[in-house]
């Protein structure tokens, strides 16, 4: 008799193996393809892979299917399973779906969609968290400017909030990307590596200027960079958790309470700029928004800002 006679599930497992493994593979296939075709963020494929997987994964495990041999009763039992999740975790799953198997007709490896006939759940909008100008204000004079790192976070803060720059991209400016005369950034979004032209104003200018004068210099010491805004002698940009952790501390010198997240800065610019009455597309543009959906959110937070504002005010509010 055979090993696998005597230990079927030898065979079993072997069989497991071989089943993941094809799915795997295909999954890989795909993301390699989005990297090649739109450019998408490493972080954006990281996030698909690892759907796919846990797909893949609990497929085998459950149903010992390849994810090419995936029906409609298989992704809607897979969605059963993660009902604790939030609906914007399940939506964005399926849209990771709907665009593998989608990928798979194009590549004739499907036939058929088995998320032709499955629907997003609903879900609350979840509007950013902004800021009132007032507390932009204190927040910005939070850092103690007689100081060459305090100096540094000012320009850093009074840049962000001109610009609606995403934490990701500020930190990775460097010197070639900056027009101080006349204004302007060239951004390469990490977001499909995508080019923008990023207007700032007269503030933002002066207190970069400032920094670069008085306290670039001292806090490089010895080292050399490439870079506008760099850590102490280390001649490296900032982490995006050390940006992240500066805004943290001067919100709590500046007072402000609640919950903050690494984009209330560029949230407050675009809110800011449709509050005093910027047009919808020149607030996508400037946030380098490729769909004006991702846009529309901020029209919602300004107008509630509104509605508060005449209940507060008005006599008959």
């Amino acid at each position: 008799m055979t090993n696998e006679a005597i230990h079927p599930s030898i065979s079993t497992k072997n069989d497991h193996s071989i089943i993941l493994r094809h799915s795997l593979d295909e999954i890989s296939y795909f993301i390699d393809s989005l990297w090649l075709e739109n450019g998408l963020s490493k972080n954006t494929l990281d996030a698909y892979r690892s759907d796919l997987e846990i797909f893949a994964n609990w497929l085998n495990t459950t149903y010992q299917k390849s994810i090419l041999e995936t029906t409609q009763v298989e992704i809607t039992a897979f969605m059963a399973a993660k009902r604790a999740d939030k609906a914007s975790s399940a939506n964005r799953r399926l849209t990771v779906f709907k665009r593998f198997f989608r990928f798979c007709i194009r590549q004739n490896k499907l036939t058929d969609d088995p998320c032709l006939y499955l629907r997003q759940a609903k879900q609350l909008m979840r509007l950013p968290v902004s800021l009132s100008e007032k507390q932009i204000e204190n927040l910005l004079l939070a850092p103690n400017v007689e100081e060459p790192l305090g100096l540094r976070d000012r320009a850093m803060l009074e840049l962000m909030y001109a610009s609606g720059l995403r934490v990701s991209e500020i930190i990775m400016i460097k010197f070639l990307h900056l027009r101080l005369g006349e204004g302007v950034l060239h951004i390469l979004s990490g977001k499909g590596n995508k080019e923008r032209l990023v207007p700032f104003g007269a503030q933002a200018a002066h207190w970069i200027q400032r920094y670069v004068d008085e306290a670039r210099a001292s806090i490089l010491g010895n080292q050399t960079s490439d870079y506008l805004f760099v850590g102490r002698y280390t001649g490296e940009h900032l982490s995006r958790q050390a940006f992240w952790y500066m805004i943290k501390r001067y919100a709590i010198i500046a007072g402000i309470e609640g919950h903050l997240s690494p984009h209330t800065l560029r949230h407050a610019f675009a809110t800011h700029l449709l509050n005093h009455g910027a047009d919808l597309r020149v607030v996508q543009l400037l946030l380098g928004h490729a769909d004006i959906s991702t846009t529309q959110i901020y029209t919602h937070v300004a107008r509630e800002r509104l509605k508060n504002i005449h209940q507060h005010h008005h006599p008959r509010g």
